[in-house]
């Protein structure tokens, strides 16, 4: 069982080290070799992608990502950028499955902003569509017209087969669940995903059990405040997933605490937390690694099918919680703060 670690820029390579050593403390002969990527890649080989870190993510079993991305890049020419490694890779391997639980912990209700009420026992599965959509769909670019204006082009397009791959990755997710999908589009101004809803109705016949609904991605952004917990499963394409998933998490207490993986057809992932780099908080300790470490969970439930193990993470997170250790984001009085090493070490400890 051989993890490419790509721990990445910013608060990823601490936060991707506490992962590591929950993993190591498992003892189940665990092989990580780590390489650059992002900032790092670039600093390290010229390329936010180097050659031979795609060559140890192709060869490896499965990828654990920290985060990439500094401010420090944003004057590199765009294909330079930390950015694009991520989207690179994802494309590379072929990852167009993103999945992201938002699950609040019960000791975490009051780190929430909304009410206790509202988002206790909150449990959904976000399914986002990762190699298609607006974020690569050609003609792109910023050109100058003839008469002297720039103008800024991005396509936003989805093929039928693109469409049906994740709507059954969704549609299956819910059969293990509590059999309901909602997928997410804005059929009424955008064909592209007018076309989506027509194939999600149609997948749902192969799955008569799962209640399909579906809401336009104004009303499903007010409804993860308004009721979160009306939702299962929700489906939808790459930019409206990368929005609502950032918005479910905050439902969470913490975007610190929203895993994700991202799976080919045959389930090899690349493991993240769903956050950014936060350069702001790198290097100073202070990072929450539970996403990473809960991403790493999903690695092994996923691409390892080593469903015992990742309960054990889960249930060493929920423990560490119940302890009352807190990094500073999910830090309410009366508990105790910790570093981003001493939460790592709080997991290991209620392994």
């Amino acid at each position: 069982m051989k993890i490419a670690v790509l721990p990445g820029d910013g608060i990823g390579p601490e936060i991707v080290a506490q992962a590591v050593k929950v993993l190591n403390a498992l003892n189940i002969g665990l092989e990580m070799q780590e390489a650059p990527i992002g900032g790092a890649g670039y600093e390290a080989a010229g390329d936010p992608l180097p050659a031979e870190t795609l060559k140890l993510a192709k060869e490896a079993d499965a990828v654990l990502l920290g985060a990439v991305g500094d401010w420090k890049y944003d004057a590199l020419p765009r294909d330079m950028r930390p950015e694009r490694g991520l989207l690179r890779i994802r494309k590379e391997l072929n990852l167009f499955a993103n999945l992201r639980p938002a699950l609040l912990y019960p000791e975490l209700a009051s780190a929430s902003t909304l009410k206790p009420e509202v988002v206790a026992g909150l449990d959904i599965m976000i399914v986002r569509e990762l190699t298609g959509d607006i974020y690569f769909g050609q003609p792109r670019g910023i050109s100058t017209l003839p008469n002297g204006e720039r103008e800024g082009i991005n396509t936003m397009r989805y093929s039928e087969s693109e469409i049906r791959r994740i709507g059954h990755v969704a549609f299956s997710i819910a059969m293990k669940r509590n059999k309901k999908v909602c997928s997410v589009d804005k059929a009424n101004v955008l064909e592209t995903t007018e076309l989506w809803r027509q194939i999600m109705i149609e997948i749902s016949k192969d799955y008569p059990e799962v209640e399909l609904s579906h809401m336009y991605v104004d009303n499903a952004a007010m409804q993860l405040i308004r009721a979160p917990k009306q939702f299962d499963v929700m489906v939808t394409g790459n930019i409206f997933g990368d929005i609502l998933s950032d918005e479910a998490s905050m439902l969470t207490g913490s975007i610190g605490m929203l895993p994700s993986a991202s799976l080919d057809a045959n389930n090899k992932g690349m493991y993240e937390p769903s956050h950014g780099s936060a350069p702001d908080i790198a290097n100073q300790d202070i990072a929450n690694p539970l996403a990473t470490i809960l991403s790493a969970a999903m690695m092994l439930r996923y691409s390892f099918n080593d469903e015992a193990n990742a309960l054990r993470i889960e249930d060493a997170v929920k423990k560490a919680l119940a302890q009352g250790y807190r990094t500073a984001d999910i830090y309410t009085e009366g508990t105790k703060k910790v570093k981003c090493s001493e939460m790592g070490d709080a997991v290991v400890a209620a392994l």
